[in-house]
């Protein structure tokens, strides 16, 4: 084979390694009220309506643009004043900032908070082990060895082949 050949093949094989670890898929909805059903808990997946965002993208702080997600979030609750119910299903991205409090995706939790300002009652959940749980393809050990070990092989027969 050629060098470019060989090129063009090791790259297209990084492409697909890296590509499968870059985003999560997350369903993304709203339902306030109840008018929105088929967003509300119990959530059925029926595939007859396109709330799977595929990969999803998600605001980052500080940054403009969309950039591919790392968790799948769903707020679910009470507006306080009307008791009216809400659901929020959608994808979030980690900024990366020091403190755990000003990240959705490092902790789920129950309580009150601020949804459009306005005070809500409820639980934010958030996951990213698995494509659609609100899921992913997650490198495990088994999967990391596979694509480093066609990595180095694909460089190895660029430089000595």
């Amino acid at each position: 084979m050629t060098y470019i050949v060989k090129f063009i093949y090791f790259s297209f094989t990084v492409f697909v390694c890296l590509h499968q670890t870059s985003a999560i898929d997350c369903f993304k909805c709203v339902s306030i009220g109840g008018n929105n059903k088929e967003c509300d808990d119990p959530f059925h997946n029926n595939g007859t309506i396109g709330y799977l965002e595929s990969p999803c993208l998600s605001g980052r702080k500080g940054r403009d643009g969309l950039f591919p997600a790392t968790s799948c979030v769903k707020l679910a609750g009470f507006y306080y004043d009307t008791g009216v119910s809400l659901t929020v299903r959608t994808c979030a991205l980690d900024s990366g900032t020091l403190t755990t409090d000003s990240e959705l995706v490092r902790m789920s939790h129950c309580g009150g908070f601020y949804f459009d300002d306005k005070y809500v009652r409820g639980c934010v959940q958030s996951c990213n082990d698995v494509d659609a749980c609100n899921s992913s393809f997650s490198i495990t050990g088994r999967y990391l060895t596979y694509y480093l070990t066609v990595i180095i092989l694909q460089v190895f027969s660029l430089l000595y082949c």
